[in-house]
């Protein structure tokens, strides 16, 4: 059954797919948000943004693994998907991230050309990679 962008943006599976991604757990993130894409109409905005949100997560993962070809592989992908996002579509994703999507697509893009500062945490912690906020 395909979702509106607007019930599913209000939900608790992409709220906390937000919460995790920017405590650095990006994994969980991704499988958060993964149900939400897989309901999402096919061809449709909702789709497109979920596989973006869903990229820049595994990008994430890939930059804290220094798996560096997939991580620019997966941001590159989230980029130009967050960029097919206009018109309408743009608005929505800038109030539900914060951020419009194509400063999203930069972001994305940066985080692969500058390597992250990963800071030594305590284990068991994650090592957020992205210097930016979702959803605020």
């Amino acid at each position: 059954m395909p979702v509106t962008a607007d019930a599913s943006l209000g939900s608790d599976p992409f709220l906390w797919g937000l919460d995790l991604f920017n405590h650095g757990y990006y994994w969980e993130a991704h499988e958060a948000w993964e149900g939400l894409w897989q309901v999402a109409d096919r061809g449709g905005p909702s789709r497109v943004f979920f596989k973006a949100l869903i990229l820049l997560s595994a990008a994430g993962v890939k930059i804290r693994e220094g798996k560096t070809a997939a991580a620019v592989r997966h941001s590159q992908r989230a980029a130009m998907l967050f960029r097919r996002l206009n018109g309408p579509s743009e608005h929505i994703v800038e109030n539900a991230l914060g951020l419009p999507p194509a400063i999203l697509a930069d972001y994305a893009e940066a985080a692969t050309r500058v390597p992250a500062a990963l800071r030594d945490v305590p284990l068991g912690r994650p090592q957020p990679v992205f210097d930016f906020v979702l959803g605020s």
